[in-house]
């Protein structure tokens, strides 16, 4: 059997690398990577959304988001990858600065675990001595949750001591130790390595000569936190600098990424080693008249579909008998990553609930582009089994969005009706095309309850998005700062 090596960033987009960017961020490692050494799987898109979600489908290989929200993942049913993967003979490592991990109990089926904290003000140890700057009014970024008065963007910097040398960002910290994992445990196979980068989640605050290569001319209030909610609260000088510390923080993450990579090069693994990169969604800077990947702000009364520029992210894969340099056009989600990585690895597992993922393996291997015929990004609401009437989509709720062939569809668009996309011609979604291809919708939506369906979603729940968009503040869905508030 083959090592298997997981690494997971966070907020990363898909056209971040290579020529997909319609604004280039700089990704040298991750580019090289894919011409290089990997298969890249072009069409693949997030499952359940956000964070945990995402991981849970992850870990577990079953859809999440039309049964369950953001939950500790014993509580979302007995599959864990590490636990599988223990069982078929693999000792494995969690190594993470992605503070919600071990809130969520992630850590407890690996052999060990290891976190940096102090991302998103996870606040290990207090030193109230030293005042809190404010940089960022509330005005230009997220206002919930807050400590003492402070948001996101100004406490996180204050928790993490005012980092003013690379070494001492999170993707460095997390790299090095990766790093050191694996010189100090290259010759123990198979081994299963997950490795989770909290970056380039914000707060966006990479040393300021990386975002100089982005910026252009500003002399302004760094932009280091997006608001969750209408982008016209920037100038558009404000803006750009706003995506220019994204871009940097990006740039960041692919340079220790690739030192990762670089070392297993080092140690000459590729053979015996499958190493697998994506991200769980993306985030709007702009795109949509809106920033951030959720919509928080109480001026915007909009519903968030999952637009691609949130829910269409990177997947390479290499080692083993991987072709190199390969690009798939390919339709794949979060929940067959384990049962593809399995099967890459000649691992045999017995997972406790049989997957819902499928394995992309053979198309990987043979180069064939036959996999899902759709995929959909969705986000849990909370509905009573008991509800008829499938209950109600609260305000400014985050909406489900299914690819399928040339198409992008939103059966709940930003105002309540449902969008559609050639997303062939038109990757971002920029240009609704639904009045004039009203068969499309309707096929398309046949087809989004097809998938509710096929993957056991409960009856009020398909009643929820099987009636006219509607309805008002009548429930609860998964966003990231609800249980997790300081």
């Amino acid at each position: 059997m083959k090592n298997i090596v997981l690494i997971i960033t966070d907020t990363f987009r898909y056209d971040n690398l290579g020529s997909h960017a319609k604004r280039a961020v700089r990704t040298p490692e991750l580019d090289r990577f894919a011409m290089e050494r990997a298969t890249a799987i072009e069409r693949f898109y997030s499952g359940s959304f956000p964070t945990i979600p995402h991981r849970t489908d992850v870990a577990t290989g079953v859809l999440g988001w039309p049964h369950y929200g953001w939950q500790p993942i014993d509580q979302s049913g007995p599959n864990h990858a590490a636990q599988i993967l223990r069982k078929a003979g693999y000792a494995s490592q969690l190594i993470c600065d992605t503070p919600h991990l071990f809130r969520s109990r992630f850590q407890h089926g690996f052999d060990a675990a290891f976190q940096h904290r102090g991302q998103e003000c996870d606040i290990a140890l207090l030193h109230l001595n030293d005042p809190i700057e404010d940089v960022v009014p509330e005005a230009k970024t997220r206002t919930r949750p807050q400590f003492r008065g402070h948001t996101l963007a100004n406490l996180h910097r204050w928790t993490n001591r005012y980092p003013r040398n690379e070494a001492d960002t999170f993707p460095a910290k997390t790299g090095q130790t990766v790093i050191r994992w694996i010189e100090e445990n290259s010759e123990a196979n198979p081994f299963f390595l997950w490795v989770d980068f909290f970056d380039p989640h914000e707060p966006w605050d990479p040393p300021e000569y990386l975002v100089r290569k982005y910026a252009g001319a500003y002399d302004g209030i760094p932009m280091l936190h997006c608001n969750y909610g209408p982008s016209s609260a920037y100038t558009d000088e404000e803006l750009r600098n706003l995506w220019a510390h994204y871009a940097a923080e990006a740039e960041l993450v692919d340079r220790w990424v690739g030192r990762i990579l670089q070392k297993v090069d080092d140690l000459a693994l590729w053979d015996d080693t499958i190493v697998a990169i994506t991200s769980d969604h993306g985030t709007s800077l702009g795109e949509h008249r809106r920033t951030g990947k959720s919509n928080i702000h109480d001026a915007d009364p909009r519903y968030w579909p999952l637009y691609p520029e949130i829910s269409h992210v990177p997947f390479l894969v290499a080692g083993g008998e991987v072709p190199p340099g390969q690009r798939l056009d390919v339709i794949a989600q979060p929940i067959d990553i384990l049962p593809s990585l399995c099967e890459l690895a000649g691992a045999e597992v017995e997972p406790d609930q049989p997957f819902q993922g499928r394995s992309f393996a053979g198309s990987v291997l043979d180069g064939g582009e036959r996999h899902r015929d759709c995929a959909v990004a969705g986000c849990h609401i909370a509905v009573a089994a008991d509800d008829a009437d499938g209950g109600s989509r609260p305000n400014r709720c985050t909406t489900p969005f299914l690819y399928a062939g040339q198409w992008g569809y939103a059966p709940v668009g930003a105002f309540g009706r449902p969008e559609l996309y050639d997303v062939s011609a038109d990757p971002l979604a920029e240009t609704d095309v639904a009045e004039a291809h009203p068969d499309v919708v309707a096929d398309l939506h046949d087809r989004f309850i097809a998938y509710l369906r096929e993957h056991d979603a409960p009856e009020a729940f398909v009643t929820l998005w099987s009636r006219d968009a509607g309805g008002a503040d009548g429930g609860a869905w998964a966003i990231d700062y609800a249980d997790d508030a300081l």
